[in-house]
């Protein structure tokens, strides 16, 4: 088992911002664009969650991205993705959907329910310049699929992007290198992941509540770990049974520019943008 020499420091805890977004689905921003410099390669995360089928049935109709990759982790219930690519898949309990915008696209997330819970997260990942007008990619990961570990201690962590305790994750990216972890720790156990010192990292707890470093971190906060050069990973503690994403990536350190559903490195690549979804080009 990996074991943490030093671990990073909390150096601010995020409650997130009550929204609505596509056909008016209920959740709640965890990650502002006022974040997005503080933590390069991520530009936005939505939390969804919710048993009433008012807040989530309408879903999001056709609408375009371009220029970086969302990732979507559904915990509960089921979402049915299309776009102008051709591509269609079920997202279903525990399954992720790593899509690429890159050059444009326009796609499609709708409920495939009509009641029960639908809980999940979305997350904006920013490619570099010389990639954000490559071709468009999409692939479902469902729960099966995504790599896991269990320690001795009976954490489970599944292992959706970069690697831990030396498992590779479904997913790599060779310029963000993202981390993306969703960890349950059993109530007073302690749990240690290695993190590159030159990443920007964050975690969200969203069951139960933990500890890092002496400070506590409940349900539904996003908490920006520090930057400290001599940190090699984050030890965190059970207060009682809890769910945690453990998110890091490589930043880009490139001029970001979003606005709406683009992000780009320029006023007039986000114009072109517009121009070109408006003509046509993206389907």
């Amino acid at each position: 088992m990996y074991k943490v020499n030093q671990s990073r420091q909390l150096e601010h805890l995020i409650s997130g911002q009550a929204t609505s977004d596509g056909a008016g689905v209920k959740l709640t921003r965890l990650l502002t664009q006022n974040l997005q410099r503080r933590l390069d390669p991520f530009l936005m995360l939505d939390s969804f969650g919710s048993d009433n089928p008012d807040d989530y049935i309408a879903g999001f109709p056709n609408h375009p991205h371009r220029g970086f990759e969302t990732v979507t982790y559904m915990i509960e219930g089921r979402m049915l993705h299309r776009d102008s690519k051709g591509n269609e898949g079920l997202l279903e309990n525990g399954g992720v959907q790593w899509m690429t915008a890159g050059r444009g696209l326009i796609h499609s997330e709708i409920p495939q329910q009509e009641d029960g819970m639908m809980r999940g997260f979305q997350l904006w990942l920013n490619l570099p310049a010389k990639d954000k007008m490559i071709e468009p990619w999409y692939k479902d990961y469902q729960n099966p699929d995504l790599p896991k570990y269990t320690s001795d201690n009976g954490t489970l962590v599944t292992i959706i992007a970069g690697q831990c305790h030396g498992i590779k994750g479904a997913v790599q990216r060779e310029h963000t290198e993202p981390l993306y972890l969703d960890m349950q720790l059993p109530a007073a156990q302690r749990f240690e992941a290695q993190i590159p010192a030159g990443h920007n990292a964050f975690i969200v707890v969203y069951e139960g509540q933990l500890e890092v470093d002496s400070k506590v971190v409940k349900a539904t906060n996003l908490a920006i770990l520090s930057n400290d050069p001599e940190a090699d990973g984050v030890s965190l503690t059970a207060l009682e049974d809890s769910r945690v994403l453990v998110i890091a990536g490589k930043p880009l350190n490139e001029p970001n520019f979003q606005h709406g559903p683009f992000a780009m490195n320029t006023k007039e690549e986000i114009i072109q943008a517009f121009e070109d979804y408006q003509a046509g080009l993206f389907a």
